[in-house]
């Protein structure tokens, strides 16, 4: 199997590349600049705002395409997303789907889900409230109605709070890390009371792959633990795990206005991380 990856340097990307090395799968990695990932996979040079008139043959004519680039975040409440990225995200796609790729795996986002709090099912139709999470959403129907026409698998993998190694470096969980190694006796957050659901990036990987290698999936899952646990229980179970003693000033920063403050993936009994 050709597994072709945008957005392969990016947080996501490079840890989806690790999983797909350890598997019998041909992998392509698509790159705007083939000198970020060096020689240890087969990239492919290719601007997907501009893709060549072959792009499909270019990438080799892969099997499936996880679909991972997206550009201008954190700033979910840009107009950027659904001004710049959705025409060039569909248009991308749409022409590999035209040239005959068989399936497409892409990042969605549980943003989609909008305000509602509580276990969120992938069945739920979304509700965005933010500009990032419009466009995603919008993005989903425009493939969905372009399998009216075409026929091709469509997998929407809707991520929740991913942490890990090559996280932004305005992430929660870099921001603690960066002080925990510059030995800060304090660390700035907001009440901490907030629920969500975080997964490792390499588990999110690994499912992600599980998706591309697997023609049966269904058309709307939710990558995401299943378990909700609170901002400040995760942040004293990272410092624990480092050993660290540093106080947590809660309250520092606001709650955000874009999410509700109790919500997690749901998923069934045998997809929960133990």
């Amino acid at each position: 199997m050709k597994i072709a990856v945008t957005g392969a340097t990016g947080f996501i990307g490079r840890h989806v590349l690790t999983a797909l090395q350890a598997t019998d799968a041909e992998v392509i990695a698509v790159v705007r600049d083939a000198s970020t990932l060096g020689a240890t996979v087969h990239t492919v040079v290719m601007d997907i705002a501009k893709p060549s008139e072959k792009a499909f043959a270019q990438l080799g004519y892969p099997d499936v395409l996880i679909h991972l680039a997206w550009d201008g975040l954190p700033n979910y409440k840009s107009l950027h997303h659904f001004e710049t990225e959705l025409p060039k995200h569909y248009s991308f796609l749409k022409q590999l789907i035209e040239a005959g790729l068989p399936a497409v795996v892409v990042a969605g986002t549980c943003f989609e889900y909008g305000l509602r709090s509580g276990a969120l099912s992938a069945d739920l139709l979304p509700q965005p409230a933010n500009a990032y999470a419009y466009a995603k959403a919008a993005l989903h129907q425009q493939l969905q109605l372009l399998q009216t026409t075409h026929t091709f698998k469509l997998t929407w993998a809707r991520l929740f709070y991913l942490y890990g190694a090559g996280q932004a470096s305005t992430s929660l969980y870099t921001q603690l890390q960066h002080a925990i190694t510059r030995g800060d006796t304090v660390f700035n957050m907001s009440g901490g009371e907030q629920l969500r659901d975080f997964l490792p990036v390499e588990i999110a990987a690994q499912q992600l792959v599980q998706l591309a290698m697997n023609q049966d999936a269904r058309d709307t899952v939710n990558i995401c633990s299943g378990q909700p646990i609170s901002v400040r229980r995760l942040v004293e179970q990272w410092l624990h795990e480092k050993n660290s003693n540093m106080q947590l000033n809660l309250g520092y920063y606001p709650y955000p206005d874009y999410e509700p403050m109790a919500f997690w993936g749901d998923l069934p009994l045998e997809g929960k991380t133990p």
